[in-house]
């Protein structure tokens, strides 16, 4: 049987969402096809190997139940895979795919995914190009500028730049109009965002997204509908059902997403077949503009007026958890969350010729 290393936690905003993710994916990976070691990782950097029941790690329980040895991933291709610190000396434990669960900074942005390609390990997912281009909001509209995908208007400021004086607040106002959506270049789960529909709440929402980040991202507001698509695969690409967020609060922010259960999702998107249709087309080509492999959840709105498809974001590692979205989409196409995880782990292999 393979060994497959599936790491949780992590020093990110949404630490928390992915040990419940991760609690998921553990459950659902076959236990009779795949020998399945666990890696959690604190919201202080500290690496564990931990052995111990898989219902203790929402509300990081893991640290307190089970067996919890220091360890890392060794770089090392020799070793390709973990270096257990026990009491009785290193102990190394060959892996043949790795399951990165880690949302958001510090997992989702393509630095995990550097080590994995260093020590030569096979991981589920993006590379660590494609992943860092993903997370960072800038990066990606200006690639989906250059593919001709449409998205809303949108502009952008460094912290350099803001207090040099060489871009203003003003000049975003005059090209976007309000409201303005405000998000830091690289937080993942709608994190340090803010709607700005005045010259105060927008200043007010760029010094909150410089909590996150010194790049910020400015976009105009569209009034439409959120829909989201599943994207499968690496090369032969398959798409799970669209779905649409109605969220719980004025956007789909942190909250909507995994602490108000007044957000409602509809599955299929209650908008037009051949909506529908164009956020799945639009989806697979913003997945391939991106270089993106494995898979990834890309997010659009459709706007009310025009029915216009446009893009908003795509994440690298969706969500997880028993209500997330990605697992569910694909699962109204057809493929359980049990195959899901089994096929993440095939296209793994595939992609990394092991």
């Amino acid at each position: 049987m393979k060994n497959v290393l599936v790491l949780f936690g992590g020093c990110s905003s949404e630490h928390d969402v992915s040990v419940v993710s991760a609690a998921s994916v553990i459950s659902n990976i076959n236990a009779e096809k795949y020998n399945i070691y666990m890696m959690g990782i604190t919201k202080d950097g500290k690496w564990y190997l931990y052995e111990g029941p898989v219902s203790s790690l929402p509300e990081d329980k893991w640290l307190n139940d089970g067996k919890r040895t220091k360890a890392f991933v060794a770089p090392d291709r020799d070793v390709h895979g973990v270096v257990v610190l026990r009491e009785t000396g290193p102990e190394t434990i060959y892996i043949d795919v790795a399951f990165p669960v880690l949302h958001g900074k510090n997992g989702e942005d393509g630095t995990i995914q550097g080590l994995f390609q260093l020590a030569g390990i096979p991981f589920v997912g993006c590379d660590m190009t494609s992943s860092a281009v993903s997370m960072d909001k800038i990066h990606t509209n200006t690639i989906a500028d250059e593919w001709k995908i449409p998205q809303a208007r949108w502009d952008f400021v460094t912290r350099h730049s803001y207090e040099t004086g060489v871009k203003t607040l003003e000049s975003v106002v005059n090209k976007l109009g309000y409201p303005i959506f405000v998000k830091p270049a690289n937080a993942g789960s709608s994190v340090g965002i803010s709607k700005a529909h005045d010259f105060d709440e927008l200043k007010a929402g760029l010094m909150l997204a410089f909590e996150h980040d010194d790049r910020v991202l400015f976009e105009e507001f569209i009034d439409g509908y959120e829909v989201e698509c599943a994207v499968l695969g690496n090369n032969d690409l398959f798409t799970g059902v669209v779905g649409q967020i109605t969220p719980a609060n004025e956007f789909y922010d942190y909250d909507a997403k995994y602490s108000n259960a007044a957000s409602i999702l509809n599955i299929p998107a209650l908008v037009s077949e051949e909506s529908r249709d164009k956020v799945a087309q639009q989806a697979v080509k913003t997945f391939k503009a991106l270089g993106c492999s494995g898979f990834s959840r890309v997010d659009f709105f459709v706007r009310k007026s025009d029915n216009a498809v446009l893009f908003n974001e795509i994440n690298t590692i969706p969500g997880f958890t028993s209500i997330s979205m990605y697992p569910k989409m694909i699962e109204a196409a057809g493929v359980s969350y049990g195959e899901l995880c089994d096929r993440l782990i095939e296209l793994a292999i595939e992609k990394w010729g092991k």
